[in-house]
């Protein structure tokens, strides 16, 4: 068997996923089924790899080459070209192929002729029949209606809104794949990705957009907005025009245009594996331990085909997506737009440089829309260089069930800063830095205050959390309602939130990472940083 012939049993077998009845051209049937791919067809240029007939009518072809051709598949463009104006045999009426592919074992190349300036790109797998009957049926694609967006009425957009939306235009209209917006925290990057959305839904004529986020409180945050948007060409809100759904379960609805989900729940759809709902609770950054750190693999979905999703926007995309959980952005034949503060290299390298916005946190501030900040420097000898417990009967602490007892020592004890807080607690660590903070809360942070602003403290572990917040209660005087925890161990948490945001108490909350970047709590005035620099998300 040769190389190409290895290619095309897979090639078969993809076919046959996408739900096409693949034959030999001496068993042509082209009722067969909605999507027929005839192999070895004869053309007046000689005989092509495949056909695709839908309904009975030429509407697309293959060309199957060896896995080794995939270096020089560009080439292959040329060939499928002269086959698609081609005369078909046994075909006697009109006919007008729309749509080539270029395949590999390894890699499925496609394009629609009926784009302007139309181009090759790579895809998952073959499209669906029903997929590409529906573009047939449509007025225009999806590229040719991006080339024509209306002017954006900038009322009520701050300036740096009005810039991205319409440098993603001008990114959509040139069929630029990926885009990257960075935008500075707080100055309205999810408004500024739903009026997008709203335009490609409205304007481009796209079917359905996936806004995935990395953890549930996001995805939370992110249904709310879009429940409560509405544009400015309409009476209407964004819900009663579009479908809006927060996935929570493996079905997603056909009939909803925006789907809400964290990566984890994407991933667990397309291998249709059940997900525990406490799984999306983390930052899928920390969803992946250091033991598995090898690729998710995402095999085909026939229920959420490769062409479900036309455009995916992706929050808060400066997170370790691109390596771990690449394959699932890139399963789907969509545009990709990532939202973020803080890009790396990394994430500009992954959105090909394209940098539709700019706008950092040192330019909000000077337009007011972010506020600067003091830094005011807690340090303890102990939080800077660890301590030394000599040898003596001490107390030990179960971290979950906070049970005591009590056992002599072996020998003395140096413990370095990295494990204060986790595997050695000092309450008068603890005692001090809060203890120093609200000493100066008053005087040197925010003079003529009576009342202790709305302030977060980050902790390193739950364990970490519950010290800090039993001291904080006995430093300020107060009870259980003025300090509570917010971390995704606690029940009803995004109650908590809720109350954080818009009610009087608590003053002060306490989390470890469920309240991360991305997170709105407009009240808050006052960050109290006790986890180690590279925990801060």
């Amino acid at each position: 068997m040769t190389p190409e012939q290895e290619a095309r049993i897979v090639i078969d077998e993809k076919l046959k996923m996408s739900g096409w009845q693949v034959q030999n051209v001496n068993q042509l049937n082209l009722l067969a089924g909605l999507g027929v791919a005839v192999r070895e067809f004869p053309t007046s240029t000689g005989p092509v790899d495949y056909v695709l007939f839908i309904n009975g009518e030429p509407v697309g072809v293959i060309e199957a080459k060896k896995s080794s051709a995939g270096e020089n598949i560009t080439v292959v463009e040329e060939q499928s070209s002269r086959y698609a104006n081609s005369t078909f045999k046994w075909i006697n009426r009109d006919h007008s192929i729309r749509f080539a592919y270029e395949a590999t074992d390894k890699l499925v190349k496609f394009t629609d002729y009926k784009d302007i300036k139309y181009r090759s790109r790579k895809v998952f797998s073959f499209h669906r029949p029903e997929y590409l009957e529906s573009l047939l049926q449509a007025s225009d694609t999806i590229r040719n209606n991006m080339k024509h967006f209306p002017p954006l009425d900038p009322v009520g957009f701050r300036d740096c809104q009005i810039n991205a939306i319409n440098n993603m235009d001008v990114s959509f209209a040139d069929n630029r794949p990926r885009a990257l917006v960075q935008m500075a925290t707080g100055a309205g990057k999810t408004f500024t990705a739903i009026t997008e959305a709203y335009r490609l839904l409205k304007y481009g004529k796209m079917n359905r957009i996936l806004f995935l986020v990395d953890t549930k409180s996001l995805g939370e945050q992110a249904e709310r907005e879009f429940l409560a948007y509405t544009p400015s060409d309409d009476t209407r809100s964004f819900s009663q025009l579009y479908g809006v759904r927060r996935l929570k379960s493996s079905y997603i609805p056909n009939d909803v245009q925006i789907c809400i989900s964290t990566i984890q729940r994407m991933y667990s759809i397309l291998k249709e594996e059940d997900l525990d709902e406490s799984t999306e609770e983390e930052s899928f950054n920390e969803y992946v331990t250091a033991d598995s750190k090898a690729p998710k693999e995402v095999v085909y979905n026939e229920k959420y085909p490769p062409e479900f999703f036309d455009c995916i926007i992706i929050d808060e995309c400066h997170r370790s997506i691109y390596n771990v959980w690449q394959q699932v952005l890139t399963y789907f034949d969509a545009f990709l737009v990532g939202l973020t503060a803080t890009p790396d290299k990394r994430t500009f390298a992954f959105f090909n440089e394209n940098v539709v916005s700019e706008y950092r946190r040192e330019q909000a501030i000077i337009d007011g829309v972010n506020v600067g900040e003091d830094i005011f420097l807690i340090e303890t000898e102990v939080s800077q260089k660890g301590g030394h417990i000599l040898k003596r009967v001490i107390e030990y602490r179960d971290r979950l069930s906070r049970e005591k007892r009590w056992e002599q020592m072996d020998e003395d004890l140096d413990y370095d800063k990295n494990k204060l807080d986790k595997d050695v607690v000092n309450p008068s660590q603890i005692r001090t830095v809060i203890k120093t903070f609200k000493e100066n809360l008053f005087t040197s942070l925010f003079p003529r205050r009576k009342e202790v602003p709305k302030t977060l403290i980050f902790a390193k572990t739950d364990s970490h959390a519950d010290d800090i917040i039993n001291i904080v209660r006995e430093e300020f005087g107060e009870g259980n309602e003025f300090c509570k925890k917010i971390t995704y161990s606690v029940e009803n948490a995004e109650d908590t939130l809720s109350s954080f945001r818009n009610d009087y108490y608590p003053r002060i909350a306490v989390t470890v990472d469920m309240i991360a970047t991305g997170t709105d709590v407009k009240p808050l005035e006052c960050l109290v940083l006790c986890q180690e620099k590279g925990l801060i998300k």
